[in-house]
């Protein structure tokens, strides 16, 4: 059962959300962007440099700094990390980017998006 998960994985590269492989994807995937400027773009919105987007120890430490989500092990707990749904709120905030969720979520509870 792991091995359509674990291809995946592999394939997608860029760590997903233990480095800014997700960051980059989302802006490949609703901008359109190509991967170069799709980094180039993820990494001047976090002030980093491109290669940093790619090292867990840098990006772990900033997702967690701005509260855009980091993979949690079952044996260190988080208490003060931010949920799915907040996480998502200050990517889309980041980025300057509409994410589905964050929107319906907003517009279901009467928020404003951010």
């Amino acid at each position: 059962m792991l091995a359509q998960p674990c291809s995946h994985s592999i394939a997608s590269g860029m760590g997903g959300i233990r480095t800014a492989g997700d960051l980059v994807a989302r802006m490949q995937m609703t901008q359109g962007m190509r991967l170069r400027e799709a980094k180039e773009y993820v990494a001047g919105k976090l002030a980093v440099s491109a290669g940093d987007l790619c090292d867990p120890v840098v990006m772990g430490d900033l997702r967690s700094e701005l509260g855009l989500a980091r993979v949690v092990t079952p044996e260190v707990t988080y208490p003060r990390e931010p949920n799915a749904i907040e996480a998502k709120f200050r990517i889309a905030r980041l980025l300057d980017l509409p994410v589905n969720c964050v929107d319906r979520f907003a517009e279901r509870t009467g928020l404003t998006r951010p």
